[in-house]
């Protein structure tokens, strides 16, 4: 029989081992919270990144994506392994400008004209001279003005279908050895126009602006650390212009594409930065270190050395190769995968899903891969889409279509486009009717758009997707389906479908038009302010209107109307204070009236002051016989034909 005095004893020792194990589960807990119950982690759009050792209670939540791996570099196959078994998708890649958006250059790449047949190939630009040639060290590019000059090599080509441009970095200089440009690849600031043969200044490396604040390329900032006057390519370009594995672009939140693949994710991901670290780039890893024991520094440390590279070193392929789209698929071109998984799959990578989820060609994982790169921002109109191309999924995702339809309903992955569109008005209708089948009655066709069945007023694609996006040398269709009647376009006397075929009309015609036929009636106030004087021909008001890409539109359509009435309008464009602007109303004029306008010596890279005699010889010329939009035609109402 135990005594009291022995129970006691007991009880003081259970209660002794009771309050150890309650004090180190609360030590435990304690130690848990302090590290776990909020590590660190990123949150990017549908992306979670986790930088702390991934927390049980957020992942055992989460369905795994793995044990299969298509994220690490290891995991990618070259092309040419893809061409056993998809010989036709890859023969109509090789074809694409996407396997030649980014190469080394070479004799193979290089298309721009760096002969010296007749002497080196150069070009003048505010008052001095960029000069182009092939040395035994390869491509240069020298810059010279005031008795300054700079040699800069030419080490990678960018894109090749309209104009090619390059990227490199100082060879010798007046800088000291130090300064960045030494060291960092950057755009070059003189390209290659193909189709024209001649050298011209880059645009859109970023957004454009007028001449009196574009960078002077024959002046470089004498600051080392900031040293680096264009772009740096390495940062803001090549992600998208090659090729590199899914899980290194996870990782370097600095760059622009983990933004992208953040919003436009088919799922909510989470993403196990040290485990995928650990498994991918055990060399970058911190000798001795657990997760919570790395800084912020270190961290930034370890995602600049993963981002701080270049394609042709540490990316997976030169160029967007088959990896780009379909990520790593090493399984299966060797055999032990009958079909790779669409979605990014890692054993770090899990997603938020109540179902079991799909790995393969959903319409959101389609799209999703267009939008890693076709995505971004730019400057927009007033309705919401953007005016400059390469960003279409972030216009297009802005339409309800958006909830169906996907990227390839239009455009073959494999297939090049070409220079320009090659699919008929019949067959571009025909992806849409896809989801409005009632408009193949031409009776109910006839009865929507008001126009002849046939006819460019009936085309889907005249009204909902205009015209209105600057593509280097073209104007290409806006991504955004959108209604013609779109209120903030009109209001603001920004590019409206109907005045884009109908160039001669004025903004009541068109008002009109919209009333009788779809009911719709705009602030009379903002007409009466944005429209002055409004019996202009509303076409001609955008060529002077206050924003550059509305001048463009406005020049693109006149031509395409074929609007000879508005030559002296037009020939107003070559002077306008955008470069680009000036670029395409060369074109359009040359094209509108069958005559080139070098005779006359206008380049539309000139300043001002350049331009001013050309202009005058050209006015002389070229208006003597022209017509004023005072003399525009008439026709007989949208509904006739057009």
């Amino acid at each position: 029989m135990i005594s009291w005095k022995m129970l006691a004893a007991l009880l003081a020792v259970a209660a002794v081992v009771m309050m150890g194990f309650v004090l180190m589960r609360w030590r435990n807990e304690t130690l848990r919270e302090g590290r776990f119950s909020d590590p660190r982690h990123e949150v990017i759009g549908q992306l979670t990144v986790w930088y702390d050792e991934r927390p049980d209670e957020v992942f055992d939540s989460l369905q795994a994506t793995g044990p299969h791996s298509n994220l690490r570099r290891e995991d990618y196959a070259d092309p040419e392994t893809c061409r056993r078994c998809h010989k036709k998708n890859y023969d109509a890649w090789f074809e694409h400008p996407h396997r030649r958006m980014n190469l080394l250059a070479s004799s193979e790449t290089v298309v721009g004209d760096f002969s010296e047949v007749s002497g080196p190939a150069s070009i003048s630009y505010l008052g001095g001279t960029a000069t182009f040639e092939t040395e035994a060290e390869g491509y240069s590019m020298t810059l010279e003005r005031d008795g300054e000059s700079r040699v800069y090599s030419v080490e990678e080509t960018i894109g090749s279908r309209f104009f090619q441009y390059y990227a490199g970095r100082l060879r010798s200089g007046p800088e000291p050895d130090g300064h960045g440009m030494y060291h960092t690849s950057f755009v070059l600031p003189f390209g290659y126009w193909i189709d024209q043969k001649q050298w011209v200044p880059v645009v859109h490396v970023s957004e454009e602006v007028a001449d009196r604040d574009r960078a002077d390329p024959f002046v470089v900032s004498s600051d080392a650390e900031d040293g680096v006057d264009y772009f740096s390519y390495k940062q803001h370009c090549s992600t998208c212009h090659s090729t590199f594995a899914f899980g290194d672009l996870l990782i370097t939140s600095t760059s622009g594409s983990v933004w992208r693949l953040g919003r436009y994710s088919p799922h909510s991901m989470h993403f196990s930065a040290p485990g995928f670290l650990a498994d991918a780039h055990p060399e970058l890893w911190p000798a001795g270190k657990r997760a919570f024991d790395l800084s912020k520094d270190d961290w930034k440390a370890i995602m600049i050395a993963v981002g701080d590279s270049v394609a042709s070193e540490t990316g997976v392929s030169m160029g967007i190769t088959c990896g780009a789209c379909h990520l790593g698929v090493k399984e299966h071109a060797e055999g032990r995968m009958e079909k790779p998984p669409f979605l990014p799959s890692s054993p770090y990578l899990h997603v938020e899903a109540k179902k079991d989820i799909s790995f393969g060609r959903t319409n959101r994982m389609l799209n999703s891969i267009c939008a890693r790169c076709h995505s971004g921002k730019r400057q927009e109109f007033g309705g919401g889409m953007s005016t400059w191309n390469s960003i279409e999924f972030t216009d297009a995702v802005k339409s309800p279509c958006f909830e169906e339809a996907t990227c390839v309903d239009c455009h073959d992955p494999h297939k090049p486009i070409g220079k320009t569109w090659t699919r008929t008005a019949a067959q571009d209708d025909a992806s849409c009717l896809k989801c409005h089948p009632r408009f193949a009655s031409d009776e109910l066709l006839k009865a929507h758009t008001h126009h002849q069945v046939g006819s460019q007023g009936s085309r889907c694609m005249s009204c909902h997707m205009p015209r209105i996006n600057e593509g280097l040398q073209d104007m290409v269709r806006t991504h955004m389906i959108y209604e013609p009647t779109n209120r903030d376009m009109i209001e603001a006397n920004e590019p409206n479908a109907c005045n884009m075929c109908h160039t001669d009309k004025p903004i009541d015609w068109t008002l009109q038009y919209l009333d009788d036929w779809y009911g719709k009636r705009y602030n009379e106030d903002s007409i009466a302010f944005s429209y002055d004087p409004r019996e202009q021909p509303v076409a001609v008001g955008w060529l002077k209107h206050r924003r550059s890409a509305v001048r463009l539109v406005g020049a693109d359509c006149l031509v395409r109307s074929g609007a000879k009435w508005a030559l002296q309008e037009l020939v107003e464009a070559l002077d306008d204070d955008f470069m680009v602007n000036r670029q395409f109303a060369r074109t359009g004029l040359e094209k509108l009236t069958g005559r080139s306008l070098r005779p006359t010596g206008y380049r539309f890279f000139m300043t001002r002051a350049e331009r001013m005699a050309p202009l005058v010889r050209i006015r002389a010329e070229w208006l003597k016989n022209g017509e004023s939009a005072a003399a525009a035609g008439t026709d007989s109402g949208p509904g006739s034909g057009e």
